[in-house]
């Protein structure tokens, strides 16, 4: 049988095997994995045991490992030769709450229609990121079950604190950089379609830098008949530093933000152009009317491609009930700072924690919290690996694949970068209503089904 006889068996037998397949995700999302609520930290166990024992049956050397917190699943195939692909997924998911406004049990997944008449699996973790992560296992099966092997070496790492920042990785990845940086490129399936029918590879991911002020101002609290106007109001004061973060055309002011930002090529902003992006529809469904941000760029390139400053919270001062005649000693925000192509973490923190300074009047104090951070995600439009991967999602959706950004971030692919030197293909099969990370999330059996498809076809491609 040639390359292309089996790689039309194996779809076949993903298709008979569809309702195993199925049965399958069902039992994975009955195990109430939440990774940040330590009641849970048993079903977490349980859960990374059960993936073990799953790849350990389709031939894989597989164990959950310990870790500081949950534990990490590490699976090696025993494929020699050839290329050689790290697979990674998260067996842990979010808390349920609010369970009143969940129409069934969160943890006993339903089979359902939804309002547009496709059939969908509700469950927590039925898209983040579960159903998305077995269909890489179900394609493995697939491959197993009718040539006996995998078209390419596959080594997995699973996860059971993505939903709680993480923790234990970068250690984990550090103490086993060797036997995991012997892939030559990861894959990861945590990540949505363009839209419903249009397969997408994310090359761009934006890092993150998260900051938080305290300014001082008074010794304590002051009466503000007696002191206004002549003490200093820290309100006031973080108020006019948060102003002067952007300039009035929407650029971020802080000195030397933008010297590592790079500009996308034409090429791919063309592409992005022809992706039919509804910007007033976008912005209209979350009440907006008028873009933001840096004026003169499209609406996509400011989501993706370029970096941003955002005020994520304030406070000071009394903010219950009534009204308090108060001058507070203390105001504090919470900033973020969305990062692009190659600018680094440590210097926008430093960037940023300068222009406070300057900004800082007398009689006033600031104290910076570190809430972490990480670089930005590029890889390459040019790349083999890419192009092979586009063309196989192509062929599954019967239309072009296409390649898209993404204004999150995935810590776990800067780490692969900065500890493994790997890079990434994002390839996910979600979609944007999939309510991840809320009441009712759901997974299209249509992608669960042709996301199994679309890897095994990208295995055979990342082969030739």
């Amino acid at each position: 049988m040639d390359a292309a006889g089996r790689v039309e068996a194996v779809l076949a037998q993903v298709d008979a095997d569809i309702e195993t397949g199925l049965e399958r995700l069902k039992a994975l999302l009955r195990i109430k994995s939440v990774s940040t609520d330590p009641a849970f930290a048993g079903e977490c166990r349980r859960a990374a045991a059960w993936l073990a024992e799953q790849l350990q049956a389709l031939g894989f050397e597989a164990a959950a490992r310990p870790t500081p917190g949950h534990p990490i699943v590490i699976a090696h195939s025993p494929e020699q030769g050839g290329p050689h692909v790290l697979f990674y997924g998260h067996y842990d998911v979010q808390p349920v709450d609010p369970l009143a406004l969940w129409h069934t049990d969160p943890f006993e997944p339903s089979v359902q229609a939804d309002s547009n008449g496709r059939t969908i699996i509700v469950a927590r973790g039925a898209s983040d990121d579960k159903g998305q992560m077995m269909t890489f296992i179900e394609a493995c099966r697939a491959w197993k079950a009718v040539t006996g092997e995998l078209p390419v070496r596959v080594s997995m790492l699973l996860e059971g604190e993505e939903e709680s920042g993480g923790p234990s990785l970068p250690g984990f990845l550090t103490d086993n950089a060797a036997e995991l940086g012997a892939a030559d490129i990861a894959l990861v399936c945590d990540t949505r379609m363009w839209e419903a029918q249009t397969p997408s590879v994310i090359t761009m991911l934006r890092g993150l830098v998260a900051e938080e002020i305290e300014i001082t101002c008074a010794s304590r609290d002051l009466h503000s008949g007696l002191y206004g106007n002549a003490a200093r109001n820290p309100n006031q004061v973080l108020a006019d530093i948060i102003a002067s973060l952007r300039a009035p055309d929407g650029s971020v002011a802080i000195a030397g933000f933008y010297d590592d930002v790079d500009e996308i090529s034409p090429a791919l902003k063309a592409q992005w152009a022809g992706l039919g992006f509804d910007a007033a529809a976008f912005l209209g469904s979350a009440g907006l009317s008028v873009p933001a941000g840096e004026q003169e760029r499209s609406v996509l390139e400011t989501l993706w491609a370029r970096p941003t400053c955002e005020i994520n919270g304030m406070s000071g001062g009394y903010a219950g009930d009534g009204f308090k005649t108060v001058l507070p000693a203390k105001a504090s925000a919470k900033i973020s700072f969305r990062l692009v192509s190659r600018m680094d973490p440590d210097r926008v923190r430093q960037a940023f924690r300068r222009h406070v300074e300057r900004h800082l009047p007398a009689d006033c104090t600031v104290r910076f919290t570190d809430h972490g951070g990480s670089p930005a995600i590029v890889v390459p439009d040019d790349g083999l690996a890419l192009g092979r991967a586009l063309q196989a999602l192509s062929q599954e959706w019967g239309k072009p694949a296409v390649i898209t950004g993404s204004g999150g971030s995935i810590p776990v692919v800067g780490e692969f970068k900065r500890l493994l030197g790997l890079d990434t293909l994002l390839i996910g099969f979600a979609r944007i209503d999939n309510k991840i990370h809320s009441p009712n999330e759901k997974y299209d059996l249509d992608s669960f089904h042709r996301g199994i498809r679309s890897w095994v076809r990208v295995l055979a491609a990342l082969a030739a």
